[in-house]
């Protein structure tokens, strides 16, 4: 199994209403200090791919496109829909962090 298969199995586990960091996902995948290669990893997922991306988020609990643009405010708005809320930008990571 390729790195980024055992990466998309951690993603695909991430259960509703829980988030996990590209840290801990690198961690996870056996890559531990690779946080960027989780991003540039899931930049590249197919479009119809469907991979909870929306969980995935940084460590600082912030979602990491650019406030208010379009993608920001999808994975926003299906974090809330499964009763993740961001305050002041910020999702509390000791609420809603996935603790495999």
């Amino acid at each position: 199994m390729t790195a980024e298969e055992t990466l998309y199995q951690f993603i695909a586990a991430i259960p509703s209403g829980n988030i996990a960091t590209y840290g801990q996902l690198a961690r996870l995948a056996g890559r531990p200090g690779a946080a960027r290669w989780v991003g540039r990893t899931l930049k590249h997922l197919p479009k119809d791919s469907r991979l909870p991306w929306h969980r995935v988020i940084n460590a600082q609990g912030k979602i990491s496109f650019p406030e208010g643009s379009e993608p920001w405010v999808v994975q926003k708005d299906k974090l809330a829909d499964e009763g993740i809320l961001l305050h002041n930008g910020r999702i509390r990571l000791k609420d809603f962090q996935w603790q495999c």
